[in-house]
């Protein structure tokens, strides 16, 4: 079927609302904001007292539209009231023009996760809920057959971001999942924890982190407070993160995966899920990948070059992968090959 894409008012609306809510995203800064350099990168944190103590809590990595807005910061704080009640104005208008919205029991999750700041701290929401908000960030229709999630709610993170921060979610995950009635599932490995499951619905939440050794072992996420499970391939999955509305009460800021990024992955994915038990996740994750591919050739060829080029360049096992999934994608194999 052809692409349909959603209409220049719907579009307008989703690129407001995204602004509004990364604008949003400095309105309560509590103290002045510093630099940290870590490496080769520069952060930016607020810097405040509490008591005796001061603190840095991470604001996000130095870009010259963060700059311009933490020069703003005075005028959007005192906008805050305003821009809060535009935001519900906003999602009206995307809800009346059809946009794809979150369940109560995801959008609870994922809300609460934000709050405690899961996504300002690097997490990248993976999957099928990341699927979903390619609606908004392409303009394209997503309709339910490609968009059925399951229950899992899958966060992703780099380990060395998270050590190089320095900063940690408040409150705990632990006892953010515990108030949600999460409980912890049992790991292989005494004491890790990177899975919570809702004790009366079957959401399932799960952390997980790019393996760049030779096994997929536990690892810790020290600004998220949790353990997550390691997999090879997810590295190129989640650089260089985009942020975006999660479409839930007046907009949650989430981050997701660049969407050429996404859909490379899901032929990789796809091919080592290929024969086994979630062969008909493999079949999903082709779906996906055809579909976005299909998008982005015609809006955003150059993007969806450099990124299968980068994925070619990673080394034969990459390559190996995507052909296999290729071969059952004829059509998206060509528009591949066309955009290189």
């Amino acid at each position: 079927m052809p692409i349909e894409y959603h209409s220049a008012i719907g579009t307008a609306a989703w690129t407001d609302l995204r602004r509004s809510l990364i604008d949003g995203s400095i309105s309560d800064l509590r103290g002045t904001p510093r630099q940290k350099t870590v490496g080769a990168k520069t952060y930016w944190y607020d810097h405040f007292r509490v008591g005796n103590r001061t603190v840095d809590r991470y604001i996000g990595e130095d870009t010259p539209e963060l700059r311009g807005r933490l020069e703003r910061q005075a005028e959007i704080a005192q906008a805050a009231k305003q821009a809060e009640r535009d935001r519900a104005r906003l999602m009206r208008v995307l809800r009346a023009e059809g946009y794809l919205f979150a369940d109560v029991g995801s959008g609870q999750v994922v809300a609460a996760m934000a709050k405690a700041g899961v996504f300002r701290l690097g997490g990248t929401i993976v999957g099928t809920h990341a699927f979903r908000c390619y609606e908004g960030e392409l303009g394209v229709r997503i309709g339910f057959d490609q968009s059925a999630t399951t229950d899992d709610i899958d966060i992703a993170s780099f380990e060395r971001l998270s050590l190089a921060l320095a900063d940690t979610v408040e409150p705990p995950l632990a006892e953010t999942f515990a108030e949600l009635q999460f409980d912890p599932l049992p790991a292989m490995e005494s004491g890790k924890t990177w899975r919570w499951r809702h004790t009366n619905r079957q959401t399932l939440v799960e952390f997980l982190t790019p393996s760049f050794e030779e096994d997929e072992a536990i690892r810790d996420l020290p600004s998220l407070g949790v353990n997550a499970q390691s997999l090879h391939f997810l590295n190129y999955l989640i650089a260089e993160p985009i942020r975006v509305p999660f479409l839930y009460r007046s907009g949650v800021l989430v981050q997701i995966p660049r969407p050429e990024r996404y859909a490379v992955h899901k032929l990789i994915v796809a091919d080592r899920r290929q024969g086994g038990p979630n062969a008909i996740k493999a079949h999903k994750d082709r779906a996906q990948a055809a579909f976005l591919i299909e998008a982005l050739a015609e809006t955003r060829p150059e993007d969806l070059a450099e990124a299968y080029q980068v994925a070619l360049e990673a080394g034969p096992a990459w390559r190996q992968r995507i052909a296999a999934s290729l071969k059952r994608l004829p059509k998206t194999a060509d528009l591949l090959q066309a955009v290189l």
